[in-house]
């Protein structure tokens, strides 16, 4: 495949009109900037006032009941370590394969990853009803006998979470420095020594710039294989747990399509905003949207695949437990969100994304809408129904959310929007250096060099 023209991929302005262009949300704040973060902060704020109302009443508040232990909390939690393959993961491939067009969106997908994974890892907290007794979780040698122990997927979720998260920040964290200290020169008082704080010293010696160069690679690759062992270890949960339809040795490699399917949907939706609200047109430009809906279409295919894959096995197979779950999600009481998920995962994405004239921005950005709405209901198909129809039929239950359920959902869409808002206005969401790098390469046809010497 011919890579994409510069003039395609990089914006054409100047050095000095980039970083105008770029670093002026930081300097300017509009009234709208407030009214956002406010209408945002409340909903995050009731979120939070449900939860102090779990606590102080207990989980009964909840729609928790015999036989479906998991509820909104994690398929909250699922989804969003799903969402976090958006930036690290896609990024790193970026890096590594040296895609031109990938350096104005690398910066707010990486974002993506980092508060993703922190909203997904509160949901087993709160899931816990009682999180002050957290530490019963913890297998201490000796004292808690054989259960929990080292062998347990919970724990290894708990490892391969934090290590994820870790590896995440620092991948997003290493290439803003240089822009740090590019704010740094710029801000005066206050800001001048936060941001002086923040840059680390950075003074853009050939050393220095050779040094960043060989860290992000190396950690483009040690970040791909944790990125994958995350969902797939997620799936373990499910797959190593012996209730109808989550014993199938499909779980790894289907959990970790459909992580990258709602990462990349995610990732399109966040640009669109961004691109609007802070004027980036000319630097978040149709070919972005244009190449990340392909890479969209392609993963819709993939997870079409498995979902027919995983229920074609189970209805040749034609055991009674699964057989129920199976008739529950596709004409019983799960049919309508069933046939709901099918519509936004591959009904409504496939002809905007196929159809290369109705694959503009806001055709990618509608099917990318409509496949955050389907993996959340994805999400919830794989963990209630089967809950709720166990082996025995005296055993089966029904799941019905309660406000609390509902409102902690919504302040956790409310809290990741506020995030990237806040994070937009402390730093270039767009990487000012990447760009003026791509620009003067693309410009004089010289070899990948990643920053000035």
């Amino acid at each position: 495949m011919t890579p994409p023209p510069a003039s395609q991929a990089l914006s054409p302005r100047s050095d000095s009109r980039v970083a105008d262009d770029l670093l002026r949300p930081l300097f300017h704040t509009s009234s709208r900037f407030y009214m956002i973060v406010a209408a945002l902060g409340i909903v995050v704020l009731a979120g939070g006032a449900a939860w102090m109302y779990q606590l102080t009443h207990g989980i009964g508040v909840a729609g928790i009941r015999r036989p479906v232990f998991w509820g909104f909390y994690i398929t909250n939690f699922v989804f969003w370590i799903g969402i976090s393959h958006a930036g690290t993961l896609i990024s790193a491939i970026l890096r590594l394969s040296n895609a031109t067009w990938r350096r104005p969106i690398m910066r707010g997908a990486e974002a993506i990853t980092v508060f993703a994974l922190l909203i997904g890892a509160m949901f087993p907290v709160i899931h816990l009803g009682r999180p002050w007794l957290a530490f019963w979780l913890f297998p201490y040698p000796g004292e808690r006998g054989l259960w929990p122990n080292f062998r347990s997927p919970l724990l290894w979720d708990f490892f391969a979470i934090n290590t994820y998260l870790i590896g995440s920040t620092l991948f997003l964290a290493l290439p803003m420095v240089p822009d740090l200290a590019l704010v740094r020169d710029c801000a005066h008082g206050w800001r001048r020594k936060m941001y002086g704080a923040l840059a680390l010293g950075w003074r853009g010696t050939p050393r220095e710039w050779n040094r960043l160069e060989t860290a992000m690679h190396i950690m483009a690759i040690v970040i791909l294989p944790v990125a994958v062992s995350v969902h797939t270890i997620v799936s373990f949960d499910f797959s190593m747990t012996p209730v109808p339809m989550w014993r199938s040795t499909i779980f790894g490699p289907y959990f970790v399509a459909g992580a990258i399917f709602s990462g990349i949907a995610a990732l399109i939706v966040a640009m669109a905003i961004v691109r609007r609200a802070l004027h980036l047109e000319d630097y978040l430009r149709p070919l972005h949207f244009d190449n990340l809906g392909k890479l969209l279409l392609v993963m819709s295919l993939l997870w079409t695949y498995f979902v027919f894959a995983e229920r074609l096995t189970i209805w040749y197979g034609n055991e009674p437990s699964e057989m129920a779950v199976f008739w529950a999600t596709q004409r019983g009481a799960y049919a309508p969100l069933f046939w709901t998920m099918v519509a936004c995962n591959v009904l409504v994405p496939f002809p905007l994304l196929a159809i290369g004239r109705l694959r503009t921005i806001t055709g990618t950005v509608v099917a990318s809408a409509t496949v955050i709405v389907g993996m959340w209901l994805e999400r919830f198909l794989i963990i209630v129904p089967s809950l709720g129809h166990k082996f025995l039929p005296y055993s089966w239950g029904t799941y019905r959310p309660t406000w609390v359920e509902i409102t902690i959902t919504a302040a956790t869409f409310a809290a990741m929007a506020l995030l990237y808002v806040l994070f937009s206005k402390l730093v270039p969401i767009v990487s000012i250096w990447e760009l003026k790098a791509g620009g003067r390469m693309a410009a004089s046809g010289a070899p990948r060099r990643e920053g000035p010497r």
